[in-house]
């Protein structure tokens, strides 16, 4: 979720009627409800950023089904292109600008034959920049932010009869629990359930809570209907997603509601009042897990203060949940996190990696880290820096602090470290980072990992390409004793290791609850001195 940018204006010859929120009472003479209003159209996603808006796309394209449009992979066949996008940094901005600029272009030499190519912005950019986008660069026809998808038809319905229209409004109830994502899983193997909108947390620098709104939870029997679902069409591995998807909590039902507070993570706090009674992060990983055995379960992004025993010593107990954990540090220095209105000081986040650590011995961690934050200085940095080599990531998101309007940090304060410290800063995070993580990765040479295979390699077809348990890519030839395909669980003993991804040899084929019970005999002797 990232993008900026300044674009070329582009001329427009003829002015067109624009219809925004609230602009249309009567919306049955747009829209008569006629499940084949789309007349067949074919819609084109391409979606940026974060896993939630691939998890928009699936919901907006099953609303856009359900009214008779077809999807097609093909742009040049588009009769609609709709952009999913993100507004988390900069830089996503401005490849959505370029990317908008390519197709008006496309746009205006469409043949008519073919009749109007109609283009929508859809998600958190929607929100953020509907002035610019739908009135003063000209260069889309539809707008729709993340709580809008509902309306889709509708907006599409007015673009094809001419106008422009937009619906931006951010809803405090809207999780789409009643429609089910059509998902675009092309391996079959694994999917995104999203179980949450929306963030309370208001960390100083982050412009989520103003493009998708306040918190709120799907209620726990949607989840559990979607996934066993997706269990019954074979998916093997499933990420449960929210902005802050441990504070889940299901009020739903009055059943759920009760006095019990939300349980935080020892020494962490937050700037909201804690939400009370329903059904907690706890429970609903219990009932998911407890769908299939067989399926993966895996959860992002998480923030650190929502990590109480219970949720660890489930993850433990669970052998298809993934004992591996999100946990976002952003910065490693305690005066830089009070800045950021993070919740904790650098010394409360490492006694919760301890207790992660002592409660899942055998976890894999990953975090997420901004460079050059206002007022952090090259003592903060180092900070940052230690804290890396203390903890030991395998897998990290690192970026350069860019300011977003509407966040505390914009109002109140400055963005004062240059460009070129940031650059500096981010790189030499990156380094540390990858120095890292290639001496974690490279612990696990010799050990056997079980897999779910992705497919083949992209860099060759004899080669074969899974993730394990920490989500560490694994490379592995192809066997010749035995058949693999996407969506199998395969053991593979690690040969080589780098600080992106591991290489190994399969030993043979397995299951979550019995690997060691299924490997052909041939390979069982192999596995047992491994262990």
């Amino acid at each position: 979720m990232q993008t900026d940018g300044q674009s070329r204006r582009t001329t427009v010859k003829e002015k067109t009627p624009e219809v925004q929120d609230g602009d249309v009472n009567d919306t049955q003479s747009y829209l008569p409800d006629d499940p084949h209003i789309g007349n067949s159209r074919k819609v084109y996603f391409e979606t940026y950023g974060c896993q939630m808006n691939v998890n928009d796309t699936e919901i907006a394209w099953s609303i856009l089904q359900r009214k008779g449009y077809l999807r097609t992979s093909e742009l040049s066949q588009a009769d609609v292109i709709l952009l999913v996008t993100c507004s988390v940094r900069e830089k996503a901005e401005q490849t959505i600008w370029n990317r908008l600029q390519q197709l008006t272009y496309m746009k205006k030499r469409r043949s008519k034959v073919h009749g109007p190519l109609k283009i929508g912005v859809l998600g958190c950019m929607a929100e953020r920049l509907k002035t610019e986008l739908l009135e003063r660069e000209k260069l889309v026809d539809v707008l729709a932010g993340p709580d809008a998808y509902r309306d889709l038809p509708r907006l599409l319905a007015l673009a094809h009869g001419g106008q422009r229209a937009s619906n931006v409004l951010l809803s405090l109830e809207e999780t789409y629990a009643d429609v089910m994502p059509v998902h675009y899983t092309p391996q079959g193997h694994s999917a995104f359930i999203s179980i949450m909108r929306g963030c309370d947390n208001m960390c100083s620098y982050c412009i989520v809570p103003f493009t998708r709104g306040r918190e709120r939870s799907r209620p726990v029997s949607s989840i559990l209907e979607e996934v066993r679902l997706l269990s019954d069409q074979g998916v093997k591995e499933i990420t449960l997603l929210g902005q802050n998807v441990n504070s889940y909590r299901d009020t739903s039902e009055e059943q759920f509601c009760g006095p019990e507070p939300t349980h935080l993570s020892h020494g962490f706090s937050t700037i909201y009042r804690g939400h009370k009674g329903g059904l907690r992060f706890a429970d609903l990983l219990d009932r998911v897990s407890q769908v299939n055995p067989e399926m993966r379960v895996r959860f992002t992004s998480p923030h650190p203060k929502d990590f109480p025993d219970e949720v660890l010593h489930l993850i433990q107990e669970r052998g298809n949940i993934c004992k591996q954990i999100h946990l976002p540090a952003q910065s490693g220095s305690s005066r830089v996190l009070q800045a950021m209105r993070r919740g904790y000081t650098r010394e409360t986040y490492l006694e919760l990696v301890a207790n992660i650590r002592k409660i899942i011995p055998e976890v894999s961690l990953s975090s997420d880290f901004i460079a050059g934050f206002c007022g952090e200085t090259e003592e903060d940095h180092q900070q940052t820096l230690s804290l890396l080599r203390e903890v030991h990531y395998s897998v990290g998101f690192l970026f350069a602090y860019s300011m977003r309007k509407k966040t505390h940090a914009f109002h109140r304060l400055q963005d004062d470290v240059p460009a070129e410290v940031k650059r500096r800063r981010l790189e030499e995070l990156i380094g540390v980072f990858r120095e890292e993580a290639a001496r974690v990765n490279a612990s696990l040479i010799g050990s056997t990992q079980l897999l779910l295979v992705e497919g083949e390699s992209k860099r060759s077809t004899e080669e074969l390409c899974g993730r394990n348990d920490g989500n560490l890519k694994v490379i592995f030839p192809s066997p010749q004793a035995f058949a693999v395909r996407s969506g199998d669980y395969v053991l593979v003993k690690i040969t080589s290791a780098s600080s992106q991804s591991l290489r190994g040899h399969a030993l043979g084929p397995a299951s979550l609850r019995s690997a060691g019970k299924v490997l052909p005999q041939d390979y069982r002797d192999e596995q047992m001195e491994v262990c």
